[in-house]
Formats: structure tokens, C-alpha cells, sequence
């Protein structure tokens, strides 16, 4: 007996994927040079040829995904960050063709993970709160790009909110970085696995994100704030320099170029969230403030961080490893030479506020994690 017929596959549709090449292919190539990876561009993108061969687009297809296993995440985050190069439309081209894929490597979710948040963030409107940031008006941002969505939150996504709300409860950056809560926003993107690429996955995931970039953000200039109002405290003492090697600044770090430091840092982070912050030196510069004014910051930024780690581990089952593994973002190229130089150094140097390590998260989830179990503790959505 002659066995049934299996259904083929469907044809590939070459102008569409030439179409997604040639608008990503500019984007890589300059994304390629601002890295240095050595990668020549693919010339017959650049022609004006809407129907080309298949074997041309083949090959097309081929240098997309050698650049794509070249790029890093961190690269693609801090270049579209920075660069004025990729509009929104850009942003899409990239997360279709991301999308596209048929198989999808952990890299590859964590670059669709970054630009869904780093669409909707350039779209959602300055004024928008945490509360109006809900699944049906996230969803309704990213129509564009995955369409209509049902709204119909799986309960294993109800992690995300308790994650978040351990998060909220965060009252410095020291404690967000090393509470645990980034640890469990890993392991919920890690372990979803395939399931991540659902449409209402994919919206939650954005929101998630979205929400802890703005917490993120908030203890930032919670932590800035705190440290300018205690350089002003320590001058009306009468105090000239502080011991700041912890942040990698010299051992009489004076005031006033502390202060003009910290004010650049704010102008920096007056704009929207990108990579490359001085986090870990953030962190350093307010602990050395603190111990300066005699407030014991490092014993209660630890209580404070042991508090948050519970919290944030009580969002995910018992089984989950204990360990913390949050990395901040430390860039202490150029800090010590700049330490010598005095106070007429009134700005940074670049250096000081560029990272370029891979290990660096944007705050961000894109570390796996074994053993999450998403139906735990459902907590349900709530009605708005």
C-alpha cells in the first residue's frame, strides 16, 4: 500500500525575503563598522533589484544569519540606543525578520525580547503610568508588528506581575542589582522556552520589560539624588574630598568634581534608558557618600537587599537555586586616570559611561535558569 502523500511545505516567497533583507542590510552594515566586525558587506543588497535570482537571495539569506550569529546582543542593544540610523520602521524590519526565523536561539529571543520593549517604549507616550502600561494597551502598541493579539493571559505569565512587584519594592539600584529580583525575571524568559513566542507571551514579556526599564530608571535617579544631596551635606561640614576607591574615583575624590560628574550622569539619564550606565560606580559612588556621612549604608543596603531577595524569591517555586546572580554594569575604563586629574576634570571621560563587556544585562532577563514552574501561585490579571 502505496503510503499518503505528506503536505509540502510551502514555497518560500523570495521577493518578501528579499524585500526584509535589503532593509535590515543597511542597519547591519553600520552596526558592523561601529563594532568592528569583520563582516564585508553583501554588494547585491545594494542594487536596485526587486526580483533577484534564488540562489542571490540564498546567499542574502546566508549573510543575514552570518551576521546575525556575529552580533551580540549587547551590541544590537547599546547601537539601537544610541543611533539615529534605525527608526520604528527599522525596528520592525528587524523584528520580522527576527520573527521569521524557523528555529530560534536563545540570542535570537533575547534580541526579539529587546526590540519589542524598545519599540513600544519609543511609541508609549512620556505621561504613561504603570497602570495604564496593562496587556490590552501594550498589545494594541504592537499591533504592527504581531498583529492582533486575544488577550487571554496563560496563568504560568502571572509570574512576570510578581517579579515586578518585588521589583516595585526595590528603594535603591544596589538592591535591584544584587536582591535577586533580576534573577527571577531571567528565569521566567529562560524557561518559557518555545512558549515565549506566543503573541500574548510575546506582549507580556514586552510589558515586563517596559515596566522594569522605568523601575530601573526610577531608582537611577532615586540614587543620583540621594548622592547630590549628601556632597551638599558634606559641604556645608565643611568637607573637601571623600575616600571613593570603591567606585574607582581616588581615596580624596574632591566634592566638587564629584558633583560635576554626578549632575552629567543625570542630563544623561534625562533620556530614555540606555546601556552603557556606570551602574556598578552608580552603586560605589552612593555607598561612599553614605559612609562619608557616618550612615552605615553598606549594613542597611544589606538588610534592605536581603529583604528584596525573599521578596523576589518568593515569586517562584521553592526549588529555584537561591543564588544571585545579577551582573551590573561596570565600566571603570579611563575612572583611575581621570581620578588623578583633579578637580578641572569636570566631565567624565567616555569611557567612563560606555560598556562594551557581553556580560553586561540592560537590567535585563537574558541569563537561562533551570527548574521554573509557571503554574505555581497564579495570581490572576487585574480588571481594568
Amino acid at each position: 500500500m502505496t503510503p499518503p502523500a505528506q503536505p509540502a511545505s510551502p514555497a518560500p516567497n523570495f521577493a518578501a525575503l528579499w524585500s526584509s533583507a535589503r532593509r535590515v542590510h543597511p542597519i547591519y552594515v553600520e552596526l558592523a563598522r561601529e563594532f568592528v566586525i569583520e563582516a564585508p558587506a553583501f554588494a547585491a543588497l545594494d542594487e536596485p533589484v526587486d526580483a533577484p535570482d534564488r540562489e542571490t537571495v540564498e546567499h542574502a539569506q546566508q549573510w543575514l544569519q552570518d551576521m546575525d550569529d556575529r552580533i551580540q546582543v549587547h551590541q544590537l542593544r547599546q547601537f539601537l540606543q544610541t543611533s539615529t540610523l534605525v527608526d520604528r520602521d527599522g525596528l520592525i524590519a528587524l523584528l520580522q525578520h527576527f520573527l521569521g526565523k524557523t528555529t530560534h536561539s536563545d540570542s535570537s529571543r533575547d534580541k526579539i525580547d529587546f526590540l519589542l520593549v524598545q519599540y513600544f517604549s519609543q511609541g508609549a507616550p512620556s505621561e504613561l503610568d504603570d497602570d495604564g502600561a496593562d496587556i490590552a494597551y501594550v498589545a494594541e502598541g504592537l499591533e504592527p508588528v504581531l498583529g492582533k493579539v486575544e488577550l487571554k493571559t496563560p496563568v504560568w505569565l502571572n509570574a512576570l506581575d510578581r517579579v515586578l512587584d518585588a521589583a516595585r519594592r526595590c528603594r535603591s539600584l544596589d538592591e535591584l542589582l544584587h536582591g535577586g529580583v533580576l534573577e527571577q525575571g531571567r528565569k521566567a524568559k529562560a524557561q518559557a522556552g518555545d512558549l515565549f513566542y506566543l503573541p500574548i507571551a510575546l506582549v507580556a514579556f514586552t510589558r515586563f520589560g517596559y515596566l522594569m526599564r522605568r523601575a530601573f530608571f526610577r531608582l537611577m535617579l532615586t540614587d543620583l539624588n540621594n548622592i547630590l544631596d549628601g556632597l551638599t551635606e558634606l559641604e556645608e561640614r565643611g568637607v573637601e574630598t571623600i575616600d571613593c576607591r570603591r567606585a574607582q574615583f581616588s581615596a580624596q575624590e574632591p566634592i566638587v568634581r564629584l558633583r560635576m560628574i554626578c549632575q552629567s550622569w543625570k542630563v544623561m539619564f534625562q533620556a530614555e534608558y540606555s546601556s552603557g550606565q556606570p551602574l556598578r560606580m552608580l552603586v560605589d559612588l552612593r555607598a561612599s557618600v553614605d559612609a562619608a556621612l557616618g550612615r552605615g549604608g553598606e549594613t542597611e543596603g544589606s538588610e534592605k537587599a536581603a529583604e528584596a531577595t525573599a521578596v523576589a524569591k518568593a515569586a517562584l517555586p521553592k526549588s529555584a537555586p537561591a543564588k544571585t546572580a545579577a551582573r551590573a554594569a561596570a565600566s571603570a575604563a579611563g575612572a583611575s586616570a581621570a581620578a588623578k586629574a583633579g578637580p578641572e576634570a569636570a566631565k567624565p571621560p567616555k569611557a567612563m559611561l560606555t560598556v562594551e563587556s557581553a556580560d553586561v544585562p540592560e537590567f535585563e532577563v537574558s541569563v537561562a535558569a533551570p527548574e521554573w514552574n509557571p503554574d505555581e501561585d497564579p495570581k490572576p490579571e487585574k480588571k481594568k
